[in-house]
């Protein structure tokens, strides 16, 4: 590897002990973002430097560089994401002119550390940054973008909303039977898998439960097919872990299949707040699972039978459009990404900046940004 682009690290590296860093756990962080000029246009790229006990890393946050792994004054290599470190090729070919712009705005930035900052905070592209905004001001917009509300319709959204309003919903105890069995279990999932059914689903409304729950469940039911369907006993042992059929490390709830946090959940557990009774929940917030989730909830009540759903203030709040949408960098997948913000902003779905298309001059105004690091010497 080039020994001036080893050597240019190194001095990088030991720059950056000149200024402020955050820390997480035990790692000390610097983030830097810094104007970078090619053929006459100025780019703005992220940088983030990791320093873990004696091993510094340097990964470029909105690009698409393999990150750097460096031992002071030994080695620069490339980083693996298992933990371990090889050489990858000539790295120097990618970060060479990176580093020298970094180097570069370090001196800028401690001459006068406000004056820089401000500069990035006006420049750095708008998409590639955090935000949030109210979600009836992106749907009333975008009117092609999927919506909750009138996929429900104004009859089961006028339903959920006045129970969730009613208080009943979000008290646990709405959601208590006093005693229960396997097929008592079974009986839930039939009318949830009837009642949220989506057109291409075909649910099989002559099977038994039991048929249903082996059918479209994950498959994984921890010994609950093998108990004694009509035991209250069996039941409450196997719930306890206390008998001989229950396993572990199953999904014995997941009732409609999906991944980590498309699937859904119709759960059994017992009151908080003593070991009597069993407690009855729905769980399925994804984007594509939420109104089979509602239909399910609506359902098993007008069933008659206790049940719960999680988060019922959140759920009225996406269908009315008063949660906010997660905007985030064009550089970042969506999977997931609205576990990048605080739960305080209700943010359940995300989306680019970029996809407001014709509409971004209309909704910026409304965007609150995620602040930017700040670099301090």
């Amino acid at each position: 590897m080039n020994n001036h682009f080893e050597e240019n690290v190194y001095c990088l590296i030991s720059e950056l002990k000149q200024f402020d860093y955050k820390i997480e756990s035990i790692d000390h962080i610097w983030d830097i973002i810094f104007p970078h000029n090619t053929n006459r246009n100025t780019a703005y790229h992220y940088i983030r430097v990791t320093k873990y006990q004696d091993t510094y890393y340097i990964a470029h946050i909105d690009g698409k560089l393999r990150s750097l792994e460096i031992r002071l004054n030994t080695s620069v290599q490339a980083a693996s994401s298992f933990g371990s470190s090889h050489h990858h090729g000539d790295l120097a070919v990618g970060w060479k002119d990176l580093i020298f712009s970094a180097r570069k705005w370090l001196k800028i930035v401690q001459k006068d550390w406000i004056k820089a900052n401000k500069q990035v905070w006006l420049s750095y592209p708008i998409n590639r940054r955090y935000g949030i905004v109210c979600n009836s001001l992106v749907r009333e917009s975008l009117t092609d973008m999927y919506r909750i509300d009138k996929e429900l319709g104004k009859a089961k959204i006028k339903k959920f909303i006045k129970l969730v309003e009613q208080g009943d919903v979000r008290d646990y105890r709405s959601g208590i039977l006093p005693s229960m069995t396997a097929n008592d279990y079974f009986e839930y999932c039939k009318i949830a898998y009837i009642s949220g059914q989506k057109k291409d689903d075909h649910v099989d409304e002559s099977l038994s439960g039991r048929q249903m729950y082996e059918r479209y469940a994950d498959g994984r039911h921890e010994g609950l097919l093998e108990i004694a369907g009509n035991s209250k006993e069996e039941f409450a042992d196997w719930i306890d872990c206390k008998h001989p059929k229950k396993t572990t490390g199953g999904h014995p709830w997941e009732i409609k299949r999906g991944g980590n946090t498309t699937h859904i959940d119709l759960s059994v557990s017992r009151p908080r707040y003593d070991k009597e009774g069993f407690v009855i929940g729905l769980r399925g917030g994804s984007f594509s699972r939420l109104k089979e989730t509602i239909c399910m909830f609506l359902g098993i009540h007008e069933a008659g039978l206790p049940i719960t759903i999680d988060n019922p203030e959140g759920i009225r709040k996406r269908i009315l459009g008063q949660d906010n949408i997660g905007i985030v960098p064009c550089f970042d997948s969506l999977h997931r990404a609205n576990q990048h913000f605080d739960e305080h902003d209700s943010v359940y779905d995300v989306m680019y900046y970029d996809d407001l298309g014709r509409y971004k001059s209309r909704i910026r105004p409304f965007i609150t940004w995620e602040p930017l690091p700040i670099l301090k010497g």
